[in-house]
């Protein structure tokens, strides 16, 4: 029996079942990163994914499981917004509602997409409890299905096809390193990774300002996220009750990076891939090119997931982290 939320069979499942609505996200190459990690590195660009973000995939896969009766009622979530931004999206493509309970100030970017895929949302207070209660008062007046935004087994499940994809196009991968927040994404990845390709290194790339995973992994134990401060919105939660234990045996070592690292890699990946990333995105990149993943990792040839690119224009970080 399989100790964690999926297994392979389960990420082969929503693989089919997100396929029509999903993209298969491009894996982009460039020279000059390569050289300055001194390896070579393919970037999967989940920039590219609808919504803008990898958090399509987990959406999309729990929206069209849903049997048809609960899906009649819609769905509902928290999320501070790219796994908003799926959610509406996937319920519209289904034609059912959907529910979103946002944070105040959450990026104004993600909070106009949301409303224009067709989405009612709903403002509270910025932080994990205000999120969670104004959600199960969302639930109770509505009768909406709950898709909590990471720590679900749909939601990992899809979050799992990154890798199905990644290491299809490059099975000789020594080492995968992917942003952790709640984990759905490296829950996913790292259940994958395990079966796709065992010898490979499952590395977590976290901010220094938002590190509960990391702190969880050397403590042996869940220690929630209590006062993230970092430009990484999408990286500021905490993991989950599902996620931890795939975190805690199946991931091989996590890293934090400062916000100024993660800027500078940002800037690197807008200024030498010409591609748009938000800084949750960067933070792998970021992880990549650190003293610490140079000194421990011997991997060749690296997939760095870049989770996305809902960059709120107004709030650019060049320039304001030095």
């Amino acid at each position: 029996m399989n100790r964690y939320a999926v297994d392979l069979d389960a990420i082969r499942d929503a693989a089919c079942r997100i396929r029509p609505h999903a993209h298969r996200t491009p894996i982009l190459r460039c020279a000059a990163l390569d050289a300055l990690a001194g390896r070579r590195l393919h970037f999967k660009c989940e920039n590219f994914q609808k919504v803008g973000a990898f958090k399509f995939r987990g959406a999309c896969n729990a929206v069209m499981s849903l049997p048809a009766d609960q899906a009649s009622r819609g769905v509902a979530t928290h999320s501070s917004g790219n796994h908003a931004q799926a959610l509406a999206l996937a319920a519209r493509i289904r034609g059912i509602p959907a529910h979103v309970v946002m944070p105040l100030g959450s990026p104004a970017v993600k909070r106009r997409a949301v409303v224009g895929y067709g989405a009612r949302v709903i403002d509270c207070a910025p932080n994990l409890a205000a999120r969670e209660t104004t959600a199960a008062e969302v639930v109770a007046q509505t009768g909406a299905v709950l898709i909590p935004p990471y720590d679900h087994p749909w939601i990992i499940a899809g979050q799992g096809t990154v890798a199905l994809e990644a290491f299809d196009e490059v099975p000789r991968a020594g080492a995968i390193v992917a942003p952790i927040g709640g984990g759905g994404l490296l829950s996913g990845i790292a259940l994958a990774t395990r079966e796709l390709a065992p010898g490979a290194r499952i590395v977590a790339a976290e901010p220094a300002g938002a590190d509960d995973a990391f702190r969880s992994k050397a403590a042996g134990r869940l220690i929630l996220q209590e006062a993230p401060d970092t430009v990484a919105d999408g990286l500021r939660t905490s993991l989950g009750t599902l996620t931890w234990p795939v975190v805690r045996d199946v991931v091989h070592a996590i890293d934090t990076v400062s916000d100024a690292a993660i800027v500078a890699a940002m800037r690197l990946l807008w200024e030498r891939m010409k591609i748009v990333v938000e800084p949750s995105a960067a933070t792998a990149l970021a992880v990549v090119l650190s003293d610490a993943f140079r000194a421990r990792e011997t991997a060749e040839d690296v997939i760095v997931v870049l989770s996305g690119g809902n960059v709120d224009l107004d709030a650019l970080p060049f320039g304001k982290i030095g």
